[in-house]
């Protein structure tokens, strides 16, 4: 009998140890486990910050980026100014359209107000006269409108785009335009005047 209380009594002691090993085992694998999931969480976390990090500075970059230059201008208004002027030039010298209806409206004028008993003196100033200064002031007029937009295109780089270059093409043409309405408003005055091809004399 006290054989077998001994051994019952070291069987238990066994199934204890047995037990316990068995309770460790779990509690390192527990341990083991929760080890690897904090190493986990740690890994993604410094994964995500790391990607803040790459965003922020992504963003801080797009940040100081100086913004882009403002597109240059074509300068096509400035051109077709340029060709304006020296039409205007062109039509100041020629006396246009206007001026010629404007002369003819004088000269039938001139012919219904002058009677017939009029002196020939009289006539020739009331039909041809008015008629002529009439076209020499619609030339002026075209001569100062060539003058004042070839001026303006000359002077527009200077207050509209400073330090840009204006096309070479672009000032020749409005250099030309100007010149030709100085000419053009030159001759207009002298005419008007009668300084130039006046009047011829009846005397």
């Amino acid at each position: 009998m006290a054989t077998k209380t001994v051994e019952g009594a070291e069987a238990g002691t066994e199934a204890q140890g047995d037990e316990t090993a068995v309770e460790a085992a779990t509690t390192e694998e527990q341990a083991a486990r929760a080890e690897a999931l904090e190493d986990g969480s740690g890994r993604a976390d410094a994964v995500e910050e790391g990607a803040v990090e790459e965003a922020a500075s992504v963003a801080e970059a797009a940040g100081e980026q100086e913004p882009a230059p403002d597109k240059a201008p074509s300068g096509v208004g400035q051109g077709a100014g340029a060709v304006v002027s020296a039409a205007l030039g062109l039509v100041s010298l020629s006396g246009g359209w206007i001026g010629t209806v404007a002369g003819a409206r004088e000269q039938l004028i001139g012919q219904l107000r002058t009677s017939s008993t009029a002196s020939v003196a009289t006539q020739i100033k009331a039909v041809y006269g008015n008629a002529w200064h009439s076209t020499a002031l619609w030339a002026g007029l075209f001569a100062l409108a060539a003058l004042l937009t070839g001026v303006v295109v000359l002077a527009r780089p200077a207050f509209g785009a400073p330090g840009r270059p204006q096309a070479p093409w672009t000032r020749s043409v409005a250099w030309a335009g100007v010149s030709l309405g100085v000419i053009g408003l030159l001759l207009a005055v002298l005419k008007y005047s009668d300084a130039l091809l006046a009047l011829p004399s009846t005397g």
